[in-house]
Order: C-alpha cells, then structure tokens, then sequence
C-alpha cells in the first residue's frame, strides 16, 4: 500500500501560484503522489494541471464539469480517484500558503503515532515561527474558533480552518461520503461527522502547530463570506444536532 495523497484543489490559479514552485515540489517529493482538481476554471489552470500530470508520474488530475466549490472538490477526489491505496490522504491549499514541507512534517508526525487518526496544521504565531496573516483575520478566526470550540464541537480546537489536513485514509473515506451542508466550512463538519461515529474522537485528533504560514493575497475567501460564516454555523449545528 502506498503512503500518502496529497489532494489540492484549484480554481483559477494560473496567474496566482509559481509554476516553478510545484515543478520543485514534484520533483523533490516524488515517493509523494498528489491529486490536481480543477473546480471548473475559466483559465488556464486545467492546461498547467494536464501539464503537470504528463510530466510526472506522481502527479494525477481530476475536472469538475461545473464549479462545485473547494469542500466539494475534495470531495470529488475521494469519489472519482481510487484513494484507498493510501494509508494517509491529505489536502491543503494551492496558494501554498502551507509549505509543502509543513505537510511532510504533519505526516511523519502521524505515521509515527499510535493512536492519532485526524491531524491538523494550526496557525498560532510563536516566537521562533514564521506565521503571516492579517489582523483582521486573525481576530476574525480567533472569535469563529470559539465559538466552535464551544457551542458546535465541545472541544478545545484553536483553528478548525487552516487549510492543512491529514487523516488515515480509511476514515477520511468515511468522512468525505456524504455531501457537505456548508461551502467554506467543512473542514468543521468533518470534525463533527468524527465525533458522531467516535465518542473518543478528541483523543484522536492531534492540532500541530505549524513553523510556516505565510497569508497570500487573493483569497478566495471574501469577507462577505465571511460575514455569512455565523449563518453556515447554524445550518450545520441544526443539520447534525437533529442526527
């Protein structure tokens, strides 16, 4: 069985990412495979994937017929591609906001465990590190993370959303089936589908504090999104609360 997949999913990136940037990366993690979706660019994202894809055989690609969104588009990698391959399988973000050596180090630190089956990259700025994000985001996120931490989860997390993910596969698999109930916040609604299959799910999911993240501009995320965010937490502690 092979290790590890890496699912990123795109949309319009083409002009936003360093195409030499992943070239290094493919090249330097080839024991890694990833997985490219693209979510329906309008483009040339899907041409540099394709290119991608045939220059390395560690690299695979996947197209949404419409733009489905990236909770989804994940989802599509776990539906279309044949995942249970992997012992681990991991997402994060095209931007690379996470290094790709972020992943690397969440990965070795779950293969060598035990018990953690769920582990998360977490934005916290120390001293030492080298974490970027604007304030407003920052206290933004530090308000959503209470609340979640509180009122939907129970359960002391300080940062359900960075975009840097890995879990064992088998479970990934269950966690992904169904289609989720919000755009943007899945990555909570992962966390509760853990908790209702596995009471113990806490001491299962290990957070990381992570040595690099570096905020890039042109978020896909607008703060009108983000306004909405109170709206998508009732929809999904109504949703899973009735279950």
């Amino acid at each position: 069985m092979a290790e590890l997949l890496l699912i990123i999913p795109f949309y319009n990136e083409s002009f936003r990412i360093s195409k030499q940037e992943y070239i290094d990366m493919f090249e330097k993690y080839s024991e890694i495979d990833f997985l490219l979706v693209d979510d329906a660019s309008t483009d040339n994202t899907l041409q540099m994937l394709e290119q991608f894809s045939y220059a390395f055989s560690n690299v695979h690609f996947l197209q949404n017929p419409k733009n489905l969104g990236k909770a989804e588009s994940i989802r599509q990698g776990f539906l279309q591609f044949n995942v249970a391959q992997y012992e681990y399988t991991g997402y994060f973000d095209a931007d690379l906001a996470t290094p790709i050596e972020e992943m690397i180090r969440l990965f070795h630190f779950i293969s060598k465990s035990n018990h953690f089956l769920f582990v998360m990259g977490s934005r916290i700025k120390l001293i030492g590190n080298n974490v970027q994000r604007s304030l407003v985001r920052h206290y933004f996120g530090r308000i959503f993370a209470t609340i979640i931490s509180q009122f939907i989860l129970k359960t002391p997390i300080y940062d359900t959303q960075c975009g840097a993910k890995i879990i064992v596969t088998n479970l990934a698999i269950e966690l992904f089936k169904n289609s989720f109930k919000t755009k943007w916040l899945f990555d909570v609604e992962l966390l509760i589908r853990f908790k209702k299959i596995d009471t113990d799910y806490y001491k299962k999911v290990a957070e990381i504090p992570l040595d690099t993240w570096i905020e890039k501009g042109n978020s896909k995320i607008r703060f009108k999104d983000m306004i909405g965010f109170p709206l998508q937490l009732l929809q999904i502690y109504f949703h899973y609360d009735k279950k």
